[in-house]
């Protein structure tokens, strides 16, 4: 008789929830240690508990080494990705722009705090790097386009090219045999050949 399946929801028994996760955490694991060694791949796991605990584990590389190696390739997500954290709980742009405003008229009777201001301040920091990210993606999808576009262009102009030659052998062909044939003209038109007389 095979196993049944265990349906995958949370345990509500806190001892069976406890083992199953030291069981399952091991298993995990050792899966990792194994796909490192099976394929020469470093492989890092994070596990947080639900009580907070940390567990790591990495092989053939050191944890921090394969972090690193994450955090610059990852480097322009993660960036976005801290941006768009940051500006979650931010005003959008026109309502930042109406914000000063009304700060700016205040400042007039002198009502505005310094808080207020770096408030501000800060808020229009988060709106310019939003806008300089998004002009930057913006830019290297263009690049990435006008690539893809070079790639094609230069590969019909290679098509192009390989025809050319083609059609240049050819017409040198047919220019030889021309050559050939006024050629014997002309040396048979001076002297016309000779020929048998006809037997009677």
């Amino acid at each position: 008789m095979g196993r049944r399946k265990v349906e995958i929801k949370r345990i509500e028994d806190k001892s069976s929830r406890q083992v199953t996760f030291c069981k399952r955490r091991n298993g995990l694991m050792e899966k990792a240690r194994q796909l490192s060694v099976l394929c020469g791949s470093s492989v890092a796991v994070l596990i947080v508990s639900s009580t907070g605990k940390v567990y790591s584990s990495s092989s053939g590389d050191s944890m921090a080494k394969i972090l690193k190696r994450y955090e610059v390739q990852h480097a322009d997500e993660l960036k976005t990705l801290d941006l768009r954290e940051k500006t979650h709980n931010n005003l959008s742009l026109k309502e930042l722009l109406e914000t000063v405003q009304c700060k700016l008229e205040e400042a007039k009777v002198d009502n505005i705090s310094v808080e207020s201001l770096l408030s501000l301040e800060e808020q229009f920091k988060t709106a310019l790097s939003l806008t300089r990210a998004r002009k930057t993606e913006l830019m290297m999808e263009l690049v990435k386009n006008l690539q893809e576009k070079e790639k094609l262009l230069t590969d019909e102009n290679k098509v192009l090219a390989s025809q050319l030659a083609k059609m240049g052998k050819e017409n040198e062909l047919l220019e030889t045999e021309d050559e050939r044939a006024m050629l014997l003209e002309y040396s048979y038109g001076n002297n016309p050949p000779e020929t048998l007389p006809l037997l009677k």
